[in-house]
């Protein structure tokens, strides 16, 4: 009985591969992966997938529109399998952190250039970049700790200051 997987292999027109088969598998339950975490977690179903096979495999993968591929400036290709839906990508500054945002107004493109130069546009790739909830909150608790700290450093100086001032008295 042939599973979902192999269907969707087949449908893009793609032999069906225990290589092809991993690394699908892998992305289904790893959205946002580059390709070395593929490779690690790929190699826990097949310790002999050598890194070449599965970037031939993401290859063919983004080739046969299974799979797409993401770039956010200064950070390694990410792949997904999330495609043709023309969504967007919120990305941390601080941790890396990745999640899938909507179009943000209906039909593909949502975002229209001023002007297209004679390009017919079919998809807009939008990168949102800021800081993820997680690292707001550990960005203000570090926040407190620091003001903390020069609160205790002044209390300390002026202290110091008072004592000083006694022994003169």
């Amino acid at each position: 009985m042939e599973t979902t997987r192999e269907h969707e292999l087949r449908e893009a027109g793609l032999r069906v591969t225990r290589p092809r088969l991993a690394v699908l598998g892998v992305l289904a339950d790893h959205p946002h992966a580059d390709a070395d975490t593929i490779v690690t977690a790929a190699r826990e179903q097949h310790p002999s997938l050598s890194p070449q096979a599965v970037y031939g495999v993401l290859k063919a993968f983004v080739g046969a529109g299974i799979a797409r591929r993401i770039e956010p400036a200064g950070a390694p290709a990410l792949f997904e399998l999330r495609v043709g839906d023309n969504h967007h990508h919120l990305v941390c500054r601080s941790c890396g952190a990745i999640a899938d945002v909507d179009c943000v107004v209906g039909a593909s493109p949502c975002l229209k250039p001023s002007d297209a130069a004679g390009f017919v546009v079919d998809e807009a790739e939008v990168v949102f970049w800021g800081m993820c909830r997680d690292c707001q909150v550990e960005a203000a608790a570090e926040s407190v700790q620091i003001e903390e700290r020069h609160l205790n450093e002044e209390h300390d100086m002026i202290e110091e200051h008072d004592i000083r001032e006694g022994a003169r008295a």
